[in-house]
């Protein structure tokens, strides 16, 4: 049972409106990986904060202080490109105590 109009009513080449952005919508309930970083070996160069497409890296000044949870879809992405290797990126489950 479908509830509201749905996609099949929008005509071809519709336009939605009213769009969000995901500083409106907390997606990190979708990670199944979350990336620690170890800041022991961090040399705050900013790469991963430039990569993340969620723009979930906090910074204060010119230094990475961590990762807004609340948004960090656990894509991966700061992982790879981080030249340092210093993000590793860890089970959800793990992380919370539940696996």
């Amino acid at each position: 049972m479908e509830t509201g109009a749905g996609w099949r009513t929008i005509s071809p080449g519709g336009v939605v409106t009213q769009a969000g952005n995901s500083v409106l919508y907390e997606t990190g309930s979708w990670r199944t990986l979350r990336p620690i970083i170890h800041f022991d070996a961090c040399s705050h160069c900013m790469i991963c904060w430039l990569f993340c497409p969620d723009s979930a890296f906090l910074t204060e000044g010119k230094l990475l202080i961590g990762v807004d949870l609340e948004h960090c879809k656990g894509c991966g992405i700061c992982a790879v490109e981080c030249p340092k290797q210093c993000i590793e990126m860890v089970e959800e489950m793990a992380v919370r105590g539940g696996g």
